[in-house]
């Protein structure tokens, strides 16, 4: 049995957002395809993590025979999102990108699950673990356009996640989000997007569930 932890982060709620409409269309195949399956769900924007303090982050340094009271209490919580990481077996992250970056509820989120000498460093536990972004966005950033120079969201989260946790990343990008209604060309290309990004979360997810319970 598989299991797909899914982490959602878009501050609108449902189908007012693009990220997470399409991060439930990839859920939804890979449910179809592997019922028996389990998901882990976190929604970091309707029930935010806490972010790094200085006990939490030196506390994964230190012997736990040697931490201060504080630094003792503070990797429990950090703990279960690091387990949970762990036990997936592919990962499904909605990252829209706000004010050129992630939001920084996901931001935490990173911040948490790296930890050096476990998840990141010589030796790390989710080394390999597939995991798809739908890294939607208002605007488009793709090469060749005016604003490609400040494509922040897929730069930085191939830096953190492959480079860091060492995971293998895919991306869905759906883009123009936010084009105005009632322009026909931008309605057009929004529309034209959206639909290839339901094609490929629906396709991915069903073939990544087929891959890895083969």
């Amino acid at each position: 049995m598989a299991t797909l932890l899914h982490i959602d982060s878009s501050a609108f709620p449902g189908a007012a957002s693009t990220s997470r409409s399409i991060a439930d269309t990839f859920r939804r195949a890979w449910e179809e395809q592997h019922p028996e399956g389990a998901v882990i769900h976190r929604d970091v924007a309707a029930n935010p993590v806490p972010h790094l303090t200085a006990d939490a982050h030196s506390a994964g340094s230190v012997a736990a025979s040697e931490r201060t009271p504080e630094q003792s209490a503070a990797p429990a919580a950090r703990l279960v999102l690091i387990e949970e990481l762990e036990r997936a077996d592919a990962d499904l992250i909605g990252a829209p990108m706000d004010n050129f970056s992630i939001p920084s509820t996901l931001k935490a989120w990173l911040d948490n699950v790296i930890l050096v000498g476990r998840t990141a460093g010589e030796t790390r536990s989710a080394q390999g673990t597939p995991v798809t972004v739908v890294a939607s966005r208002g605007g488009s950033y793709a090469p060749g356009t005016p604003r490609e120079g400040h494509e922040f969201v897929q730069n930085y989260l191939r830096a953190v996640l492959e480079g860091t946790l060492g995971v293998d990343v895919d991306f869905i990008v759906p883009e123009l989000t936010m084009a105005s209604p009632g322009h026909g060309r931008t309605d057009s290309l929004y529309e034209a997007s959206r639909l290839r990004a339901l094609e490929d979360a629906a396709v991915k997810g069903k073939s990544l569930a087929a891959r890895l319970t083969a």
